[in-house]
């Protein structure tokens, strides 16, 4: 553990906290995407496949079990909530995503550190996080109408994989042999996409204006 990890760690949990307290203070979900949401639930349920079979640490637990169970929370409230659900925009929330699922997962059939069961999915689900906010990005330039919490908790989402690029940077000078090419590729290709969203985010933030994603 280090200070960009723990950084990286925060953030993601402040995005989630985000979204949460949008959907039940204000009891609605605009311009959330629920393709987004349900990528990130598969995610999760893939990549911590080891949540009962291996111990690390209560904090390890305690992050996956949040992300777990606020991803299925988030997807359950936008497709059950009687009045969350009505908020939610399905006309322009149209990205097919599992033209991502199954490319990533054929992916991870052949790129891989051990071809085992476990080893796979975690491989699917980095690949997977990478191309999880396209869907999430697309609605955003659809329907240029960004409230304060969906451009915070985008903003978080995105910042939380660049706090983790200088956990990478900083493991790799300060741990021998620390060499994860899939890991790095994955999340610098994530990073990557939020680079125009960053811009704009920016821009709104220095002028004081509305934030809006050119269409």
């Amino acid at each position: 553990m280090n200070i960009f990890r723990l950084a990286g760690d925060m953030t993601h949990l402040a995005s989630v906290l985000v979204l949460l307290l949008k959907i039940h203070t204000i009891k609605s979900c605009a311009g959330i995407s629920l393709k987004t949401q349900e990528l990130y639930a598969i995610i999760f349920a893939t990549r911590y496949l080891d949540l009962f079979t291996g111990y690390i640490s209560l904090y390890n637990t305690l992050m996956k079990l949040i992300f777990l169970g606020s991803s299925f929370s988030i997807v359950w409230y936008i497709r059950h909530h009687k009045i969350v659900r009505r908020s939610y925009d399905k006309d322009q929330d149209t990205f097919r995503h599992y033209f991502l699922t199954l490319p990533c997962l054929l992916l991870a059939l052949l790129v891989h550190e051990k071809f085992t069961f476990k080893e796979v999915m975690w491989t699917f689900s980095l690949f997977l996080e990478a191309v999880a906010i396209l869907p999430q990005l697309v609605l955003l330039q659809r329907t240029r109408n960004i409230d304060n919490l969906t451009g915070q908790y985008v903003f978080l989402l995105g910042a939380y994989r660049a706090l983790y690029i200088l956990n990478w940077i900083y493991r790799y000078f300060n741990e021998p042999h620390y060499v994860h090419w899939i890991t790095w590729i994955s999340g610098l290709v994530q990073t990557l996409l939020y680079a125009d969203f960053f811009y704009y985010y920016f821009q709104s933030w220095k002028k004081n204006v509305k934030l809006e994603l050119p269409a």
